[in-house]
């Protein structure tokens, strides 16, 4: 195990200045989710997503193809997430940013919910669009 929890953050825009996540079953993302028991279930896209957060997006190329057809909208890909924030069509844009999550103490907990905190690494990819150019 590491003493830091870096998590990749996945988000989708159809205008490039609203952005939604992405939301996995098991991994941390939204700070009010409780943390999900999956032992001894080991989620095989959740597991593979902590791995290439430990390193370097040049480094993990099935996670830039995995952002490509997330881009396409490919059901059986989008299915492995928890929802699609794009149900209708996929978004143009998809950005992801590295941040280092870490559990909340028992007030902040206890006053608001919020289970996790999270700090800004910054971009783990770059910006994956299908948007057509503009000459």
């Amino acid at each position: 195990m590491t003493p830091t929890r870096p998590e990749i953050l996945i988000e989708g825009s159809r205008d490039g200045a609203t952005w939604i996540p992405y939301e996995f079953r098991w991994k941390p993302g939204d700070l009010g989710r409780r943390p999900a028991f999956m032992a001894p279930h080991m989620p095989r896209l959740d597991w593979q997503m902590w791995f290439a957060a430990l390193g370097r997006c040049e480094d993990a190329p099935w996670f830039q193809a995995f952002l490509e057809r997330l881009a396409q909208g490919s059901p059986p890909v989008v299915k492995l997430l928890a929802e699609d924030p794009f149900p209708d069509q996929p978004p143009l844009y998809l950005r992801s940013t590295l941040y280092d999550y870490h559990f909340t103490d028992v007030k902040t907990l206890r006053a608001g919910g919020t289970w996790w905190r999270r700090t800004e690494m910054g971009p783990f990819c770059p910006t994956v669009t299908s948007a057509p150019e503009v000459p």
